[in-house]
């Protein structure tokens, strides 16, 4: 379809006075759209589409003329009733990332620190600086995991917030259970800990922590989960949190009223309808993730353990070149200048275009190069 014609020309607003900083950051990039022969592996979304029972949900909630129940009142306690905890312990929004920005704001204001490991989820700074505080990025390891001691060893008077990303968006990597439970001991109990775990569903190792289990136990812990990604619902936008009274109240107060839909409640409860079957496709992303991984590495390639449903190639400063070549086999990734390429677990028809793309990338990568192995 042709753009339309524009008749006027709006002012450019120069004298309009902006907040720097805020000027200064890059709005979120969502991932590219895919053309009709390619495949959209840059944006992390379950390949599946939705069940007919969530459809049949969605059709019926059709009242769109009217106001959502802005407290999510039915997810909210069947939630709760599935995790033994009051309904008031759980809090609902428009996908993981609104509730990022609700738990920052009630907590971080200008001269506040909020601490993460870098990289990790790319909205972090963005998030950081609408609410006026200072973002504290603590690098990764070689291996692409949370530096906890150098993130425990970062924290000072100033610091609000503190955000773990488990899996690590975009490496893959986890935390386990343990270094977890070392590292809150070493946190203190006026530092509200975000344990953002949107990808947790598609968790295999026994060691990594799980939110569900620990939650109870720190009373400056929240956990944060979606319905985005192994329950596909992505384009509904819903969210929840888990966590003390005190704290979810404080991210309400932050919160944009009815920003949730009705139509996202109705899916979401459908969803946890069928979880049995919705899971099970996770277990066949999951099967598909691990083919991916045995064969980058039989190619060559040097990538983290993920247990999520992507991959990281740390293609560094060959990820522009890395990207390009993906995207000349139909494979749309999720660049990252002078970092790396996230790609997607996607469609099964997707394996042999990503993995003939990927075999000859690797071979043009120069000797000693850190996303490969091989001489």
């Amino acid at each position: 379809m042709n753009a339309p014609e524009v008749s006027r020309r709006l002012p450019d607003a120069t004298h309009v006075r902006l907040r720097p900083e805020i000027l200064a950051t890059p709005p979120y990039r969502q991932g590219k759209p895919a053309a009709a022969d390619a495949f959209k592996l840059s944006s992390n979304e379950n390949p599946f589409p939705p069940l007919p029972g969530v459809i049949d949900a969605i059709v019926a909630a059709s009242d769109v003329n009217r106001y959502p129940d802005a407290a999510a009142t039915a997810l909210r306690q069947r939630l709760a009733a599935e995790h033994g905890v009051d309904e008031n312990e759980i809090h609902v929004g428009a996908g993981s990332v609104a509730l990022l920005s609700q738990f920052i704001q009630a907590a971080a204001g200008p001269g506040d620190e909020v601490l993460y490991s870098w990289r990790s989820f790319e909205a972090y700074p963005g998030l950081v600086t609408v609410a006026g505080a200072t973002s504290v990025q603590v690098p990764n390891t070689p291996d692409g995991e949370h530096d906890l001691d150098a993130m425990a060893a970062a924290i000072t008077d100033r610091t609000r917030v503190l955000i773990v990303c488990t899996p690590n968006n975009p490496t893959g990597t986890t935390v386990s259970a343990d270094d977890f439970d070392a590292f809150m001991a070493r946190v203190p109990e006026s530092v509200l800990v975000l344990l953002d775990e949107a990808y947790v569903e598609f968790v295999r190792d026994d060691a990594a922590v799980n939110g569900l289990d620990v939650v109870g136990r720190y009373a400056n812990l929240v956990i944060l989960r979606t319905f985005s990604k192994a329950y596909g619902l992505a384009g509904l936008r819903v969210g929840w949190a888990i966590g003390p009274v005190r704290l979810l109240d404080a991210a309400r107060a932050s919160a944009i009223p009815l920003s949730v839909t009705g139509t996202a409640q109705a899916a979401a409860i459908a969803s946890l309808d069928s979880a049995d079957e919705l899971l099970e496709r996770v277990e066949q992303l999951v099967v598909r993730r691990e083919h991916v991984v045995s064969a980058l590495r039989a190619q060559g390639w040097s990538v983290p353990d993920t247990q999520a449903n992507f991959v990281w190639l740390p293609t560094g400063d060959q990820t522009d070149a890395a990207a390009a070549a993906l995207a000349e086999h139909g494979i749309v990734s999720r660049p990252f200048a002078g970092s790396g390429i996230r790609i997607s677990i996607g469609e099964p028809e997707s394996v042999d275009k990503l993995l003939a793309a990927t075999d000859g990338i690797v071979k043009t990568l120069p000797s000693g190069h850190g996303a490969r192995t091989i001489g």
